[in-house]
């Protein structure tokens, strides 16, 4: 399987409809090795969820998995390839690889993405402090050479960096940037990426996706408006690309569901409560209380309560549930029942876990 260097007009049409794409994790066992059963188990997990496509070898996947000894970066973008293929969905499915580190690297880690048959890049530009805005932006041009580019604006909390309205633009018109996922978790951050991609010539081409796990509802309920060179022009970020959709990714989708009836119309006030329980079970799960120290275990803590993994290893024996964090997911179990999907799991975990059939 073998990807190409854009992508398909039915994926395409799809992306920008908007997708619920959930943050592949890494399954481990207790000798922090690759647990193939379960990481096969997980990206089982999302396509029977209903989700729209999965982002493998992104930050919920460690960015350990390439160090020199560990060398997982190829193995868990194939396992999850693998999975997709062999569930045969009925629907467009997106595979989006976490492309990241220097031009060489990343051009590398792109080439091994297109070769598994993904569709898009999710380029980091984190952890790039020596370039400069227009070294960042030729490094993007490169890598969408090469493949589809999902544009993302980290937060400078987790090593990300501020880049201007100016910048953006220029992003916005490179050919082949398909999508930018915007997780600076700042309200003026976000505005800066949607106001310059309604600036651009191609901002139709460009779908917006959140990354704020912070405020997803109301980003994904809102429409952008600007007065562009006297014309009216509207943007609305259409999906999320998420970690916190790594986990009740089932309850996500029909989220977002409900949340596509209401676009446009009267919109109840109710939605605004329910972005604050989005929210708050959110601050539990990624541990903003200890600087998000305990952001990836505490994916892996639903999951393990889902019996989806085994544990809350990580590849960093450092990265570890923060003090009082197992219990803020009790409270929010306990205060958002509605939010989780742990029956949908339980119903099928079973056929997750069996053992790979011949293909």
């Amino acid at each position: 399987m073998s990807g190409t260097n854009r992508l398909s007009p039915v994926k395409a049409k799809a992306l920008a409809e908007g997708l619920v794409i959930p943050a592949h994790p890494l399954a481990l066992d207790s000798n922090r090795k690759l647990n193939e059963q379960r990481q096969r188990a997980l990206s089982r997990y999302y396509a029977a969820s209903g989700a729209g496509g999965i982002a493998v070898g992104v930050h919920s996947t460690q960015f350990e998995i390439r160090n020199k000894g560990i060398d997982l970066y190829e193995p868990v973008l194939r396992l999850a390839a693998e999975e997709v293929e062999r569930a045969k969905l009925d629907r467009p499915f997106i595979m989006v690889a976490g492309v990241c580190g220097p031009i060489e690297q990343a051009v590398n880690e792109a080439q091994i993405a297109r070769s598994l048959g993904y569709d898009a890049a999710l380029l980091s530009m984190g952890g790039l402090t020596q370039l400069s805005e227009q070294d960042i932006l030729k490094r993007t041009e490169n890598i969408a050479e090469i493949m589809p580019v999902i544009g993302f604006y980290l937060q400078p909390s987790v090593g990300g960096k501020i880049f201007s309205f100016d910048f953006w633009r220029q992003f916005a018109e490179i050919p082949n940037i398909v999508a930018i996922k915007m997780a600076p978790f700042n309200r003026y951050q976000t505005l800066d990426v949607v106001r310059a991609v309604c600036y651009s010539s191609r901002r139709d081409e460009i779908s917006l996706y959140t990354g704020n796990d912070d405020n997803i509802i109301n980003d994904l309920l809102t429409t952008y408006r600007f007065n562009v060179d006297g014309e009216q022009v509207e943007k609305e970020i259409v999906g999320g690309l998420l970690g916190h959709w790594a986990v009740w990714t089932h309850k996500a989708v029909e989220l977002l569901k409900e949340i596509k009836q209401v676009r446009g119309g009267d919109i109840s006030p109710e939605w605004l409560t329910k972005n604050v329980e989005v929210t708050d079970s959110n601050a539990a799960f990624f541990d903003p209380a200890h600087q998000f120290h305990g952001c990836i275990p505490g994916i892996h803590e639903v999951l393990r309560r889902q019996g989806l993994l085994e544990g809350t290893w990580c590849l960093n024996p450092n990265e570890t549930l923060s003090p009082g964090q197992s219990e803020e997911i009790d409270r929010v179990y306990r205060d958002y029942p509605h939010l989780n999907d742990d029956e949908f799991v339980k119903k099928h975990l079973k056929d997750w876990l069996a053992e790979v059939e011949p293909m």
